[in-house]
């Protein structure tokens, strides 16, 4: 399994994209600005898109990616999430007004985009991967995900909080490589980051204190303009623990 980072930043700025894994050649975990960079031919090769919530920095480039591959598409891209993420899209998104509706287009009997309701706990496979949705803590309904294959396993908490849920949820197999999960905000922010209900340093030092696995930990969503400030106070707060920060563009093989 191939996980390909396209975009990791809370924001958006030269160089930055907004968060957006791609999974071997066929599988999204949540859609923000990084689709941008993949090619006509590899946006393509996309069937299955996993969400981790409504947010616009998840789920912004699903309509561009869709039109940008209208005529390519044989068969529905399927985009699995909680029954609210996916009843927002239809609403706020596919209605006609921000975006026309793709679930009908180019006819009812064939159209380009499909929607699969996943409930927390559940897990779907495609292919030989499976993907476990583990219910976090957010400003709306939100999971992680825990992706398995022969080769390997990895985790991504979407964006969250101070939580046991999605700890619980790992702890509860026998493997994990690879961690990857969000800290917004610097320490100073201690009170807006639990408004948001995003990690700050302090708030996901405390956490990782309860995950039994010894994972490859790797950061992502920092606020545009913070990342060394994050990863300084983090590295400070989660003694003997080796903390990465994703930049956008790494690939790790699993």
């Amino acid at each position: 399994m191939k996980l390909r980072i396209l975009g990791c930043s809370g924001g958006v700025g030269s160089g930055l994209r907004t968060t957006s894994l791609l999974i071997d050649e066929d599988v999204l975990i949540d859609a923000g600005s990084g689709v941008g960079d993949l090619t006509l031919q590899e946006m393509a090769k996309i069937r299955h898109i996993f969400l981790t919530h409504s947010h616009l920095d998840h789920v912004a480039f699903i309509p561009l990616l869709l039109d940008s591959v209208f005529e390519r598409v044989r068969e529905p891209v399927i985009v699995h999430g909680l029954p609210e993420t996916l009843a927002a899209l239809q609403q706020h998104i596919f209605n006609w007004i921000i975006w026309p509706d793709f679930a009908v287009l180019p006819s009812p009997e064939c159209p380009v985009l499909g929607y699969q309701v996943m409930q927390p706990g559940e897990v779907v496979r495609v292919g030989e991967r499976s993907f476990e949705s583990i219910p976090v803590a957010h400003a709306v309904p939100a999971v992680g995900y825990r992706v398995a294959c022969a080769g390997g396993v990895f985790a991504f908490s979407g964006d969250t909080s101070t939580n046991d849920s999605f700890w619980s949820a790992l702890n509860a197999h026998e493997r994990l490589d690879l961690l990857i999960v969000e800290t917004a905000f610097r320490n100073s922010e201690l009170n807006l980051s639990q408004l948001a209900k995003h990690y700050c340093p302090s708030l996901l030092a405390d956490d990782l204190k309860k995950l039994r696995h010894r994972p490859a930990i790797y950061i992502t969503h920092n606020k545009p303009g913070e990342e060394h400030t994050i990863h300084t106070e983090l590295s400070a707060a989660s003694e003997g623990v080796t903390l990465h920060s994703l930049s956008g563009g790494e690939v790790f093989q699993l």
